[in-house]
């Protein structure tokens, strides 16, 4: 693993770091907040997972979630969207290809032999951190923006006794039923629509479920809100009787102006689950 910079930040350490993936046969670079708890032993970690055009840069300096993480002691983990370099495959488009990986792995061409970010975020990742960091892994939650918030939303209800407690910003919610999702779900995964349950957090809703808190936000300007389908999930929560917090907040957008103003929430709503025994 090579250390790109580390910088001091709200008395812990702000880190970028560059690594080869087995996953998606790349290196991958990622951010890495440490608290100043860190310096004594290992501290839960939260995983923020970025939207469309998104590397691991934008939400590390744009979403404010570092004063909050250290205020708290927890640690932050911002993951790159998709795989890149020479020879990753590209589109044109940018809601396909690099910076729009939606956190499958694909099993078509040309997308197949890189993109396979779901491997990355639930094993490749963890395994790293685990191993390099002083992280207590046992100590777990999730967060996302739009695509991002589809990975958070897909994995925590994939993944049971992962994560304790899961929110998203603005998340796809209902991608089968989208342009945000059927697009790249038959790119990715092909035409099979059963493969693309899976990586709907509509449909998981409604068949599993989560074991624990769930924190939406999303804006009632948000100028994504049809593709996004927020309506669907709430009626999925309903139905599941899911132990959920699901709020429409008047006049926010999809920028990172919205997701700044409710990290302070968000990171507090993980805390609580995390140090909760």
């Amino acid at each position: 693993m090579e250390t790109v910079s580390e910088n001091r930040a709200y008395g812990g350490i702000q880190g970028v770091y560059r690594h080869a993936s087995p996953s998606t046969n790349c290196d991958m670079t990622f951010g890495l907040f440490l608290p100043e708890e860190a310096r004594d032993g290992p501290v839960p970690v939260l995983w923020y997972l970025s939207g469309l055009t998104c590397t691991h840069e934008n939400a590390m300096t744009k979403a404010g979630a570092q004063a909050w993480c250290a205020e708290q002691g927890i640690a932050i983990v911002f993951p790159d969207t998709s795989p890149r370099g020479e020879g990753v495959a590209n589109d044109e488009a940018y809601d396909l290809g690099q910076g729009a990986g939606f956190y499958v792995n694909s099993t078509q061409s040309p997308w197949a032999p890189h993109f396979r970010m779901w491997d990355y975020i639930a094993e490749d990742l963890p395994a790293l951190l685990g191993e390099t960091f002083e992280l207590d892994m046992s100590r777990q939650a999730i967060t996302g923006h739009s695509m991002g918030g589809h990975g958070a939303l897909t994995l925590a209800m994939n993944l049971p006794g992962r994560f304790r407690s899961v929110s998203a910003f603005a998340p796809i919610c209902n991608p089968t039923a989208s342009d945000w999702g059927r697009k790249q779900f038959t790119a990715y995964l092909g035409e099979d629509q059963s493969t693309w349950e899976p990586h709907d957090a509509t449909l998981l809703m409604r068949d599993k479920g989560f074991d624990g808190p769930l924190l939406i936000d999303t804006g009632t300007s948000d100028q994504f809100f049809d593709l996004l389908r927020p309506g669907a999930f709430a009626a999925a929560v309903a139905d599941k009787r899911q132990d959920a917090t699901i709020r429409l907040q008047k006049g926010y957008d999809h920028s990172y102006f919205f997701v700044s103003t409710f990290m302070e929430e968000h990171v507090a709503f993980h805390a609580d689950a995390l140090y909760r025994e």
